[in-house]
């Protein structure tokens, strides 16, 4: 009987290192985390209870998995920046009186807040909003969660707080909802489903950095608002820290080096999100295209070629139209000399090309699997606001990839695609790779298509490849495609900027919507399964990515210029185009500079182009048979022979190194 009473009064917890403590039924995160340690208990702002994440100070309820969140927890800046748009939202009410508030969700790098109000923020406004956000935090308010009905909540912002705007998404957007929270700190009080920050003493340091107009709901009918950005720190080391890595990007903006070192440029005259790639930035892509090709040779793809437009049945079919219509071009009307009218697309996708050319004929169980390629150019009419650079573009290549096999064959053929985008990266220096799960959300079932059997299995299929693969995951439901579960690569860059590049997907949809299928060594017709696949993703954004996180100095095999020849003096132009012309003819991309200035002026303009390799030439040089070299970076490699300079970069260039 006692031994009852106790299990009843008591809860296990598990820690994510296995060790297993009791605690009194009740007991809370901070409670948990005390218990651990002093520092971690100051540090903590959530815990993780079997995954789902919840206040510090909400009871753990029964036996369960916990992580205590941090600042540097993956979900610990999320819930700091999202407290923190609460905390400056405090602030503002404070500070102006009569502000409505719309949205204000944490971001990538920090928040911001969708406000309405008569007054027009200035920048002076803004350090005065920051000043009061550190006085907020400098006061310690506990930060409280109600629950109440949606109908309560309804009466308490129509009449209490008078927000029109958390009315509305209450009696919309959470319709369906019959219970809701709300967080309160003071006098201030917002709808949210949390969790937040247990106390604003967390927050020691604010930057606002932006004021920009917005449409409430992103509905561009409806009201404009002012949405005010920021970025919060619990100390102000990590906000110097990341102002330093804000002037750091503005150097490395893919845009600023794009011109500056002539590899692509954008025109209004060409169109908006238009990219036109120069010479060099030519040479970058085409070298990586051949290294992709390559290696997908190595692997068993073949290559497939399919035109930039298709007729709109074809996107209706596979259900790109009208999923995807609000990011597509206009359809395209024709008139045949016989009056008939036809409508095609720019193309958005590659996908239905090549279900076509699987379809082009009967296929064998022995023939699977196949794996078509194609470095295929689609359109998107992306809104001008989102245009970045290569990164966000209306037209952009994709290097696409579909895999047909048998359901036997699936989950070799999903780890061998992981494999291959894994490979990609490691050669391209991103060695700081987060790999998330991306499942449907079996609540929202009209998002997607395909039958509720075909996603239970495609499902089982990533997670069995992943597990096989040893490859550490996060799982992010509702992040599926309408057709299938999504690997996707999420890579870090140098400044620690997450981007995702590479993906690869499984789908069971559209090989019904096609009715693609293959004879099995029963005689009778099956269904393929389909990979789909892209490990760079899109070529420009994957070099607008690449740009950024090398600063432009590309590795000596994907330089658009590999060696500079330089020579001192007039009397070795001779000697010095020779090498050049060595050069040139074992494929390596030289730029001879015969122009009369100081070698000095020679040297620095080369390291301005950031090229990898500079051979200095002098008179010494030539008389011994010589040539000096430098490295971007490095400076003076010392003198060797040319057959000994060649044989070094013709093996990095091979190697990749």
């Amino acid at each position: 009987m006692s031994e009852h009473n106790e299990s009843r009064t008591q809860v296990t917890v598990t820690l994510p290192d296995g060790e297993n403590r009791s605690f009194p039924r009740g007991a809370t995160g901070y409670d948990i985390a005390l218990s651990i340690g002093k520092k971690l208990a100051h540090d903590a702002l959530a815990i993780t209870v079997d995954g789902k994440v919840q206040d510090l100070h909400a009871p753990v309820p029964e036996d369960a998995r916990i992580e205590i969140v941090t600042f540097e927890h993956p979900l610990g800046r999320e819930i700091f920046w999202h407290s923190a748009s609460h905390i400056m939202a405090q602030a503002i009410e404070e500070l102006f009186p009569g502000t409505k508030f719309g949205a204000g969700p944490a971001v990538e790098q920090g928040f911001y807040y969708d406000i309405s109000s008569e007054h027009r923020f200035t920048e002076s406004d803004l350090e005065s909003i920051e000043k009061r956000m550190l006085d907020i935090g400098r006061r310690g308010i506990d930060i409280r969660r109600e629950e109440l009905s949606r109908e309560s909540a309804v009466d308490y912002f129509s009449s209490t707080r008078k927000d029109p705007y958390k009315v509305e998404i209450l009696e919309d957007t959470l319709k369906d909802t019959p219970k809701v929270s709300i967080y309160h700190q003071d006098g201030f009080a917002d709808l949210c489903s949390g969790p937040h920050l247990p106390n604003t003493s967390k927050l020691k340091a604010v930057k606002l950095t932006n004021i920009s107009a917005s449409f409430w709901r992103g509905d561009s009918s409806r009201e404009t608002m002012q949405r005010i950005y920021g970025i919060a720190f619990p100390a102000e080391k990590q906000l110097r820290q990341h102002l330093a890595r804000i002037e750091e990007a503005k150097k490395r903006d893919h845009r600023k080096l794009g011109a500056e070192l002539e590899l692509f440029m954008l025109s209004q005259e060409v169109g908006s999100g238009l990219p036109i790639w120069l010479p060099k930035g030519a040479v970058v892509r085409n070298e990586l295209e051949s290294f992709l090709r390559e290696e997908q040779r190595k692997r068993g793809y073949v290559p497939v070629y399919t035109p930039h437009i298709g007729n709109i049945e074809l996107y209706k079919r596979s259900g790109h139209y009208p999923y995807y219509s609000d990011s597509q071009f206009p359809p395209l009307t024709y008139i045949d000399d016989l009056g008939r009218e036809e409508q095609y697309l720019l193309k958005p996708m590659n996908c239905p090309h090549h279900h076509l050319i699987y379809s082009s004929k009967l296929r064998s169980y022995r023939d699977l699997p196949i794996r078509l390629t194609e470095f295929g150019t689609v359109y998107r009419h992306e809104q001008s606001g989102e245009l970045n650079g290569l990164i966000r573009a209306r037209g952009f290549t994709q290097d696409d990839s579909h895999i047909y096999c048998r359901q036997d064959q699936l989950v070799d053929e999903i780890c061998n695609a992981i494999d291959l985008t894994k490979f990609v990266f490691a050669t391209l220096g991103f060695d700081d790779i987060q790999i998330r799960l991306s499942l449907h959300d079996p609540e929202n079932r009209e998002k997607y298509g395909g039958t509720k059997e075909a996603w239970e299995q495609a499902e089982k299929d990533v997670r069995e490849a992943a597990d096989r693969m040893h490859i550490d995951y996060v799982i992010g439901v509702g992040e599926a495609s309408f057709y299938g579960p999504k690997i996707d690569f999420i890579v870090r860059d140098a400044l620690g900027r997450k981007w995702q590049l590479g993906t690869v997907q499984v789908d069971y949809v559209m090989p019904e919507r096609f009715d693609l299928s293959y004879i099995g060594s029963d005689g009778q017709p099956h269904r393929p399964v389909i990979i789909h696949r892209a490990p760079f993703g899109s070529m420009e954004r994957f070099i607008g990515v690449l740009i950024e996180h090398t600063a432009g100095n590309f590795p000596l095999w994907l330089a658009p210029v590999q060696v500079a020849v330089l020579p001192i003096v007039e009397d070795v132009h001779d000697y010095a185009t020779g090498i050049h012309r060595m050069l040139l003819d074992a494929g390596i991309r030289s730029e001879l500079d015969t122009r009369s200035e100081k070698i000095g002026r020679k040297i620095r303009e080369a390291e301005i182009k950031k090229i990898p390799c500079m051979v200095v030439l002098g008179q010494n040089e030539q008389a011994a048979g010589e040539v000096s070299l430098r490295r971007h970076r490095k400076g003076d490699q010392g003198t060797m022979q040319t057959g000994e300079l060649m044989e070094k970069l013709l093996t990095e260039i091979r190697e990749r190194t």
